[in-house]
């Protein structure tokens, strides 16, 4: 444990709260892709197969129960809550989702650290995550009116992704020196993918201040 991966767990969780309360307190998943909340149901579900066989520590164990269980949480407000699902943007959540999965299963039965189940499915759920977020994006894109707790959720996420590849570069000089190629060029990918998020986020923070206008994302180009 670390300072930048204790703080990428926290941005983690942070952006799993502000969705919640978005969904809790206001009733509505606006600006929420159902089919980014459905890969990472799978990302989770995939990545933690050891859950109960290969204990780390409480925290460890504590933070796999969280990410999988408010992931499904959360598909299931978005899915069958009776209020909530009615604010579903399911007009504008068009990306095909489905299309993301085989490509990275075959790559993670091509390249992967040892040929075994756990290991295939642990690689798997990397390659899967470094890319879950596109639906999202492409949401975001195509929506006009994006509110606070939406843009914050997607920052937050981001600003995991990206502490968790400093965690990987401080571990590299200060532990084993282990070349871990698959964390690192899928986080690279996925930290990537929010390159113009984090722009046009920073952006309206420094012009607008954290009040500012709804329509702040509009601009964003996703491709």
């Amino acid at each position: 444990m670390n300072i930048f991966r204790l703080t990428g767990d926290m941005s983690h969780l942070l952006s799993i709260i502000i969705l919640l309360l978005k969904i809790r307190t206001m009733k509505s998943c606006s600006g929420i892709s159902l089919k980014t909340q459905e890969l990472y149901v799978i990302v989770f579900a995939t990545r933690y197969l050891d859950i109960f066989t290969n204990y780390i520590s409480l925290y460890n164990t504590i933070m796999k129960l969280v990410f999988l269980g408010t992931s499904i949480g959360i598909v299931w407000y978005m899915r069958y809550h009776k209020v909530v699902k009615q604010t579903y943007n399911k007009d504008q959540d068009t990306f095909r989702h489905y299309f993301l999965v085989p490509p990275c299963f075959l790559l993670a039965l091509l390249i992967h650290r040892a040929f075994t189940v756990t290991e295939v499915l642990w690689t798997f759920s990397l390659y899967l995550e470094a890319v879950a977020i596109l639906p999202q994006l492409v949401l975001l894109q195509r929506s006009r009116n994006i509110d606070n707790l939406t843009g914050n959720y997607v920052f937050f996420l981001g600003a995991y992704r990206l502490l968790y590849l400093l965690n990987w570069i401080y571990r590299f000089f200060t532990e084993s020196h282990r070349t871990r190629w698959i964390p690192w060029l899928s986080g690279l990918v996925q930290t990537a993918l929010y390159a113009d998020f984090f722009y046009y986020y920073l952006k309206r923070y420094v012009v607008c201040g954290s009040y500012g206008s709804r329509m702040w994302f509009k601009k964003i180009l996703v491709f």
